[in-house]
């Protein structure tokens, strides 16, 4: 399709405001453009077409099957976005005085009571914008904990080999060293590598349980005894609670933080559909040191006030509040019964769509999955030279998103999938079909999926010279 540039047209537009009614300002020359921006000159209906034709393009849950592992693209109720759109609360200034925003502070206070409860903790800051922005949240706080201490000797973070790609980043971002720790035969932390790394440099540990390929690891109260043993504190990625919410809290496991993903476990808007949200929670003694401001309640107002040893802000203000706001009605409308229902659903799920599979694919490990599970295409890959990435671009032709690719890097030729508790039988039923006409294919016809997507607006690109020599802008005829 067309860029806005190529359809652009001298003296086009939408623009039908009123002549200004006010005096207008005169800036200083030194602060002005030298020549106007040149930007599309759209008609209103051509406008219009073009981001229709865009929005025809892209795949969302709201148009098909999308099993991204490890990202929980559930489907996000409506009634969330009706709340969140109220004037009431989109409307707010976020320096307004604090007796005229009392429902937004209670709807914060509230989330933070709900969320302390569903994860095991004690106290919570909504200020992270993202998963990956609260790791690095969750692990300040261990930062300071053991700084307060004076303990300034532990300065190691330790990650399972399965971690998020994001955990050794943040963990790096934070000041630590990471100390990687393979995992065992049947997916889990190695216990005797963990007992080996741990030691007076630890300052804490990474783990995220069920883990990446999907299990929930039995060694768990094991594996945070060992660190505590050690002294050092353990930080819980939040990306999968949604298989586990309602039944076992991260605070009950041994974890003394956690973050978590508003926008994947609590059916907030994810990826293109919105700004993401990871709230920290923590154990007690570490409170002090969460983000300021908080909100706390007395005698039914509610205020803002600084822990005594915050460590500041990570974010402007008070996170993404409209995010949180989506969240807590989803807490809200399931409420104590519908949560658990939820996350069982989702495991449920995760196994039926397994078991339906099983028969052509070989999945990584064999056992009763959590949420997600992993499938390696390895021994199809020797014997017909069909690849994973082959497997995932041909789901776009039957409209199915591809699960995560080549994650986690443990499991080779891995395709990684969530279907979440929010798909039906029927649907699962049929991508089922199409996993299974797919392999087919690739003992038939293996070339043809070399070639695959074949009915997708766009081709298999050459994606090497795409991340070499990407194409960032524009460029004009007589430049």
């Amino acid at each position: 399709m067309k860029l806005l540039f190529e359809r652009s047209r001298p003296g086009r537009g939408t623009t039908l405001l009123p002549p200004c009614d006010v005096p207008v300002p005169a800036f200083d020359s030194a602060l002005l453009r030298g020549a106007a921006p040149r930007l599309p000159e759209i008609a209103e209906v051509d406008l219009g077409r073009h981001y229709t034709e865009l929005a025809k393009q892209t795949h969302g849950v709201n148009d098909g099957f999308y099993p991204l592992g490890s990202c929980t693209m559930k489907y996000n109720p409506r009634v969330d976005e009706e709340v969140a759109a109220q004037p009431g609360f989109t409307q707010l200034h976020p320096l307004q005085p604090e007796s005229t925003v009392q429902g937004a502070m209670e709807a914060l206070f509230l989330a933070e009571k709900l969320l302390c409860e569903i994860t095991g903790m004690d106290g919570m800051s909504f200020q992270p914008a993202a998963g990956a922005h609260g790791e690095y949240t969750g692990l300040l706080l261990i930062r300071c904990y053991h700084k307060a201490r004076g303990d300034l000797a532990r300065n190691k973070i330790i990650v399972p080999d399965a971690a998020h790609g994001t955990n050794p980043a943040s963990a790096t971002m934070a000041g630590f060293k990471v100390v990687s720790i393979p995992s065992n035969d049947q997916g889990c932390v190695d216990l005797d590598a963990l007992r080996k790394a741990v030691g007076p440099d630890t300052a804490g540990l990474m783990l995220t349980n069920p883990n990446t390929v999907g299990l929930f690891d039995p060694n768990i109260l094991e594996i945070t005894q060992i660190v505590h043993d050690a002294g050092g504190l353990c930080y819980y990625d939040g990306a999968n609670l949604n298989a586990v919410m309602g039944q076992v809290r991260p605070g009950d496991m041994g974890f003394d933080c956690v973050h978590l993903n508003l926008h994947k476990t609590f059916a907030a808007p994810h990826g293109g559909g919105g700004p993401g949200s990871g709230p920290v929670g923590c154990k007690a003694f570490l409170e002090p040191f969460l983000p300021a401001p908080r909100v706390k309640e007395e005698n039914g107002t509610y205020t803002f006030y600084t822990p005594e040893q915050t460590m500041g802000q990570v974010r402007s203000f008070y996170g993404n509040f409209l995010v949180t706001l989506r969240a807590l009605v989803y807490i809200l409308t399931l409420g104590k019964e519908g949560i658990p229902e939820a996350s069982a659903g989702a495991v449920l799920n995760a196994n039926y769509l397994m078991r339906k599979l099983m028969p052509g694919y070989d999945m990584s490990y064999n056992t009763i999955c959590m949420h997600e599970f992993v499938m390696t295409l390895q021994g199809l890959a020797k014997e017909t030279g069909v690849t994973a990435m082959d497997v995932a671009k041909r789901l776009l032709d039957f409209g199915i998103h591809p699960p995560t690719m080549y994650f986690p890097l443990i499991v080779h030729e891995a395709l990684m999938v969530e279907p979440t508790e929010t798909e039906s039988p029927e649907t699962l039923d049929e991508a089922a079909e199409v996993f299974l006409r797919i392999l087919d294919e690739a003992h038939a016809d293996p070339e043809s999926l070399h070639h695959a997507p074949h009915d997708c607006p766009v081709g298999r690109p050459d994606e090497v010279t795409a991340a070499r020599s990407p194409i960032l802008r524009y460029s004009f005829e007589n430049e």
